[in-house]
């Protein structure tokens, strides 16, 4: 089982940039959910300020980081700016 340790947050490569920017948006407002992740994901922050836990660690990133969830993640989103993000699954 995956836990927040296993998440990866950076600032990413101006390659990764490009990359990333071909991919689809999601956004959404401040609110506070479970989730848990099946699949590794990518995401790059357009917007927005977020702490994800796991009961035990927590991490935080907002815009502009490159944050990579490991498979098997169990997690709550706490948004507490509006989020607007690229993702990628697998």
């Amino acid at each position: 089982m995956s836990t927040v340790k296993d998440v990866i947050v950076k600032k990413p490569s101006d390659e990764e940039a490009v990359v990333c920017k071909a991919w689809p948006t999601w956004q959404c407002e401040a609110s506070t959910f479970d989730w848990e992740y099946t699949q590794k994901e990518t995401c790059l922050l357009i917007e927005g300020k977020v702490t994800v836990t796991d009961g035990n660690e927590s991490v935080s990133f907002g815009s502009g980081d490159l944050v990579i969830f490991p498979e098997e993640l169990k997690c709550t989103w706490q948004v507490t700016e509006p989020v607007k993000k690229y993702y990628n699954f697998g």
